[in-house]
């Protein structure tokens, strides 16, 4: 299988199964479940699942407040309205990136921070496991020599950022490779050099810590290593696998 077919495959796959599991509950779609838009059917913010205060000390409950109540909730809000805009609606919020070109700008800014955080809320889950599995850690390894200098590179990617952005690890056709977006894009978007399956992602937008950390980005970057819940980025590993 090519790139260009992984990509078209896993897209797919994506669009498919996120829409069916924990990272999008089938109360994403108001109205009948499945992946395709209705007409009057829009785009849910998923609960968070948690307290705010549950990454103490890491991330501080206000921040989490905050980041989820207010940031979160306004891009879920504005994606909506300006789909409602539309004379038609796109399949899915997946097949929204793979054209993302097509739509306003305003619609891959709001998309991208609807989707993004959604991923990025069960990353920092409270509950799951401390380290990766045996299986992904053999994979980092793999790709990146160790799982310390694995940390080192996704530190370095995110540090990089100019201005606000994420980093991510994902999946490609020649193994995980980490890569960064700018704004509130993501690696599914045509726009992007690297593209893959998300499997692990952090926020550097200053609003994600500046109550704490103020402009101290490496030091909440290397307190989110505290947070991240391994079980769920496994999860994204397997799930997103191609057959």
């Amino acid at each position: 299988m090519n790139k260009r077919e992984f990509l078209k495959s896993s897209l797919l796959g994506v669009g498919v199964t996120l829409l069916s599991t924990s990272v999008f509950s089938s109360s994403i779609m108001s109205g009948k479940k499945g992946n395709n838009l209705q007409s009057g059917n829009l785009f849910e913010q998923p609960p968070l699942g948690y307290a705010f205060d549950a990454l103490e000390p890491y991330i501080d409950a206000r921040t989490m407040e905050i980041h989820y109540t207010k940031h979160h909730a306004a891009y879920t809000k504005n994606l909506n309205d300006q789909l409602a805009k539309l004379s038609s609606h796109p399949k899915s919020i997946v097949h929204i990136f793979e054209h993302i070109t097509q739509y306003p700008v305003a619609v891959r800014n709001n998309g991208g921070g609807y989707y993004n955080h959604n991923l990025f809320w069960k990353i920092i889950a409270p509950g799951g496991s401390s380290e990766p599995s045996a299986e992904l850690k053999r994979a980092l390894e793999s790709a990146f020599g160790s799982f310390d200098n694995f940390k080192k590179v996704f530190i370095e990617k995110a540090m990089g950022v100019f201005g606000s952005g994420w980093a991510w690890l994902i999946k490609t056709p020649s193994g995980l490779k980490i890569t960064t977006t700018a704004n509130q894009d993501n690696p599914l978007m045509e726009t992007e050099t690297e593209r893959g399956i998300p499997i692990l992602m952090v926020d550097v937008w200053e609003h994600a810590y500046y109550l704490k950390y103020q402009n101290r980005r490496r030091e909440y970057l290397e307190a989110f290593w505290q947070v991240i819940n391994w079980d769920q980025v496994q999860h994204y590993f397997q799930m997103e696998r191609v057959a």
